[in-house]
């Protein structure tokens, strides 16, 4: 997510109470679990595509050696409403038995019917139901055009830390989740237009309707829009199909030029991390965006900001297909993308200045320390993070740290990374020069 434009305004919510995180007694080992998660969705809207109703269910592998007794769904949109009127419902679950939802209604644990153990898959199955609120936000709408953002519920994960429950936070991201497919058919209104994650084919449904069926592959999450928006198209060179989606206030002229951004950042960014493996790519453009803009696999929100476009399309890499636990770690994903969107427009980063405001603030802080620390998180966090990755590559070499981004792209490629992971793979590629006291000065630890 961007919160930092090129005007320098900060685009910041108020920060959230940090609360400590409930979890269940950590795991034996430190696989993370449930893997291969396969999710297949099946709703349909109201006549406006503000309410979706149908069902959902998800397959998944146990790959810990520590049996399964439960699992959790994250039901993260209920943080814009209340558990009293509850944005996202749940209901009629099967393949095991629902508990009694908690963090403020976003963790809904489901105990299974026997442990499963190492190597064995279970499916749990549920109606849901979908009600968007107003504002214009990465889970509302502005008029008629709807955003359904971190909508559909998704498994937590569990590793040696046990299960990751963390509160929700608009400062930032708290989203955490293993490379997943997803099967999402969305009935809806024929005069809306459906852009999605994945690859989306349209068929005609009732009289009036029309039926989009998404399918991606190894995406952490699926998004939607739903609306009146006017379309582009155009094709990377590479061969990538980017599709523009705007809402009528924005020109075709702005349209037209956020596209050509588009297509130009994501051969830029595949030049450098690895071919964009989602098929096609769907911007939504609304200016109307307090966060500047949000990323999910193959499917953004942005504002006309061609700074703002770059960075989210390069999340496609660094927490699409290298993907970070966003609140532990958001500058595994933030500083990396500012890094990745300077690279695009030949940015070197030689005005780069870090000035800690105290021994507490650190470039590898979680979002419980930033949300109680708003007004430095995207300086130090997008800022900083750049920096600090910038003045790896004067320390290392520009040819030494672009072959450090790609390898380490390639190794954790539909994986999880973490801080250690790229010291690391840093430090490999450093060769003889010793990074223990450049992460020191930078303030990157783990």
């Amino acid at each position: 997510m961007v919160t930092k434009l090129l005007t320098g305004l900060l685009l910041l919510a108020p920060a959230l109470a940090v609360t400590g995180t409930p979890a269940a007694a950590a795991a034996a080992d430190a696989t993370r679990t449930p893997a291969t998660p396969a999710y297949t969705i099946s709703l349909a809207s109201d006549a406006v595509g503000g309410t979706w109703t149908g069902h959902q269910s998800v397959s998944f592998t146990n790959a810990s050696a520590e049996p399964l007794t439960e699992v959790y769904l994250r039901l993260w949109d209920n943080a814009h409403g209340t558990c009293a009127a509850m944005p996202i419902t749940v209901s009629n679950v099967t393949g095991g038995t629902a508990g009694s939802l908690s963090v403020a209604c976003t963790a809904l644990p489901i105990t299974l019917p026997a442990p499963l153990a190492q190597g064995r898959s279970a499916t749990v199955g549920f109606d849901l139901r979908i009600v968007i609120p107003s504002g214009v936000d990465r889970f509302g709408h502005d008029g008629s055009y709807y955003f359904v953002g971190n909508a559909l519920p998704v498994l937590a994960v569990r590793d040696g830390a046990g299960w990751h429950l963390d509160p929700y936070t608009n400062n930032g991201e708290s989203f955490y989740q293993l490379a997943s497919d997803y099967d999402v058919t969305l009935d809806h209104p024929a005069s809306m237009q459906v852009p999605a994650t994945g690859t989306s084919t349209d068929s005609a449904g009732t009289a009036g309707r029309t039926v989009t069926h998404a399918v991606g592959k190894q995406v952490r999450e699926f998004a939607w829009a739903a609306g009146p928006f006017k379309k582009i198209s155009g094709t990377t060179a590479a061969g990538v199909k980017v599709n523009v989606y705007s809402v009528a206030s924005i020109s075709n002229r702005s349209a037209t030029s956020m596209l050509s951004v588009a297509t130009g950042a994501l051969d830029s960014h595949a030049s450098r991390f690895g071919a964009y493996p989602y098929g096609e790519a769907d911007v939504v453009l609304d200016n109307g965006f307090w966060f500047g803009g949000m990323e999910y696999p193959g499917f953004v929100l942005d504002l006309v900001n061609s700074t703002a476009l770059a960075h989210e399309l390069a999340h496609q890499w660094f927490y699409g297909i290298v993907g970070d636990d966003e609140y532990s770690t958001p500058w595994l994903d933030e500083g990396f993308t500012d890094y990745a969107t300077d690279l695009y427009f030949n940015r070197t980063g030689s005005g780069c200045g870090i000035t800690w405001q105290s021994a507490a603030e650190k470039l590898t802080n979680s979002m419980a320390y930033w949300d109680a620390h708003s007004n430095r998180y995207s300086t130090v966090v997008y800022g900083y993070g750049k920096c600090t990755l910038h003045d790896l590559r004067r320390l290392i070499g520009s040819t030494a740290m672009t072959g450090l981004l790609r390898s380490y792209a390639a190794s954790h490629w539909y994986g999880v990374s973490t801080v250690a992971d790229f010291k690391a793979a840093a430090q490999a590629a450093a060769g003889s020069t010793d990074l223990t006291s450049f992460w020191a000065a930078h303030r990157v630890e783990g």
